[in-house]
């Protein structure tokens, strides 16, 4: 495994731990707080399914060849995007209220949206 695969890995593992920590704070510290504990939840939910995305974008990347290694790259970096703005906003909504800068959630919505499209992309790109 490669450094930039070994980065990849850590971070994927990493957020997953997040996620998995997001969880049990939502199921705890906000339990009187209904609409923050919901936004903690599904925060976490696209956090670990996207974590776990880019686990996926690690083990296929040896197989997917070099036609398909710049759409599996893009993916990898949109989904970490996804996951900043996205999850991030949604943490942030549900702990410190509303972010000075708007449409921050729809960006990582979107960015995981165009992730999936590369990751289909690579795969129509890939060696035989």
């Amino acid at each position: 495994m490669g450094s930039v695969d070994r980065i990849w890995i850590v971070f994927a593992a990493l957020n997953g731990a997040v996620a998995v920590g997001t969880g049990a704070y939502a199921s705890h510290a906000l339990a009187a707080q209904p609409q923050a504990q919901e936004w903690f939840r599904i925060a976490g939910q696209y956090q670990m399914a996207h974590a776990l995305a880019l686990v996926l974008l690690v083990a296929l990347g040896a197989r997917i060849g070099q036609r398909g290694h710049l759409a599996m790259r893009l993916a990898g970096w949109l989904f970490a995007v996804g996951i900043l703005l996205f999850c991030g906003t949604l943490y942030a909504l549900a702990t410190v209220g509303p972010l000075p800068v708007p449409m921050t959630a729809p960006a990582g919505g979107w960015s995981f949206m165009l992730g999936w499209v590369a990751l289909a992309v690579a795969a129509l790109r890939a060696r035989d």
